[in-house]
């Protein structure tokens, strides 16, 4: 059987950890005065810590010391590994192990292509880890998506050449990666949001095992 590549991002595809990450922004902003939307945490989606706090003092119209903003970020990230600490297999996303355990069967390698630093604790607390042949994220790249960077890394330690990757994503800025990267790209979430994408699934629940097939063969 033909080896192909599937790489997935984390947030947002296997889980749904960006609710928390809304949370610890959403408090973090408030402490500064700044109003923070759910529209506004959709653009913060596959973005770094640094570039998703940047923005959120644009949208305030902040200006605040280099020290206060590498505290600030220290907060988040304890606020946001405080809600993580709680996760259990319940927070995996719907039909994600199906997918997962069909890929495996079929001895399809597996990466994680992720911006966030704390994916192997998340992986960990839903008891996925195992599923993973090579696990890429926040620590493993300089340059944040749309950036190719963290696919290609992805790729690459799977030995999977990136033509043959197929990248699960829910973010705008990583189906702009992946396509960057030329892989083939699946868009969870909304047609209009993702539209760039080459398949578009609102979940894993409309993915079937008959389309995986197709995507190996080829």
């Amino acid at each position: 059987m033909s080896k192909k590549g599937f790489i997935f991002d984390l947030d947002g595809v296997i889980v749904d950890t960006a609710k928390y990450h809304f949370l610890a922004w959403q408090r973090l902003a408030k402490g500064l005065d700044i109003d923070f939307t759910e529209e506004e945490n959709e653009q913060l989606k596959g973005v770094s810590r640094v570039r998703s706090l940047e923005k959120i003092l644009a949208w305030g119209n902040k200006t605040i010391s280099q020290e206060l903003f590498n505290e600030l970020m220290g907060k988040k990230n304890e606020e946001y590994l405080s809600f993580i600490a709680e996760m259990d297999q319940n927070e995996i996303l719907p039909d994600v192990p199906r997918v997962l355990n069909l890929l495996k069967e079929m001895d399809q390698p597996i990466s994680l292509g992720s911006a966030s630093k704390n994916a192997r604790t998340i992986l960990e607390r839903v008891n996925l880890r195992s599923n993973f042949n090579a696990i890429v994220d926040g620590n493993d790249v300089s340059k944040a998506k749309p950036d190719p960077e963290v696919f290609l890394i992805a790729a690459k330690q799977i030995n999977i050449a990136p033509k043959d990757c197929i990248v699960f994503e829910d973010s705008v800025a990583g189906v702009t990666a992946a396509n960057s990267a030329n892989m083939i790209s699946i868009g969870i979430g909304s047609k209009d949001v993702l539209g760039h994408a080459t398949y578009v699934f609102s979940d894993f629940t409309e993915i079937s095992d008959d389309f995986i097939k197709s995507l190996i063969e080829n």
